[in-house]
């Protein structure tokens, strides 16, 4: 029972700053799962994060995904719970009386900060996810032409990870 408390109590705190889904925090994640609590390596973090990507649904998998890789169905459901029930608390109670704080100075201010932060909270994501991958040359040169790919262009992403999986069954990364 000690690891089903550990996975709720560590996802539950990080909830609280989980600006931009799950997505944002990713390098918090994979501080308590590879660094502090050794519960995986960097390579299966990495790859339980490109499952989680790769699967429908909402961006918290990677929690789930966790949590039943450290204790089974039990560890997904604790680690997702401890995860999603701080903030749908508080998000429920605050858009209850969103409306009425429409005219209050701190809401601009608010939705103004948020945004910068939680940008800024994903590519931090993505850069541990690139450097944990260990994508090499060829891999990095592919990283680069999507972002480029994706910005300069209206190329659908779909086309992008199908180019990847092309590389990589071929064995080029």
């Amino acid at each position: 029972m000690t690891i089903l408390l550990e996975l709720f109590a560590s996802f539950f705190l990080v909830a609280f700053v989980s600006f931009g889904g799950a997505s944002a925090v990713i390098p918090e994640l994979y501080r308590i799962a590879v660094t502090e609590h050794s519960w995986m390596d960097a390579r299966t973090f990495t790859e339980l994060f490109a499952i989680a990507q790769a699967a429908p649904g909402p961006n918290v998998l990677i929690v789930t995904l966790i949590g039943q890789h450290v204790d089974g169905w039990q560890g997904a459901f604790f680690a997702t719970l401890g995860m999603c029930l701080p903030m749908s608390i508080l998000v429920g109670l605050l858009f209850k009386h969103w409306d009425k704080l429409q005219h209050w100075r701190g809401r601009t201010a608010i939705q103004l900060g948020v945004a910068p932060m939680a940008v800024g909270l994903v590519l931090a994501s993505g850069t541990l996810i690139a450097r944990s991958a260990e994508p090499g040359v060829v891999g990095m040169g592919l990283l680069l032409l999507t972002v480029v790919l994706n910005l300069r262009t209206q190329l659908h992403p779909l086309w992008l990870i199908l180019l990847g999986g092309v590389l990589g069954l071929s064995g080029f990364v």
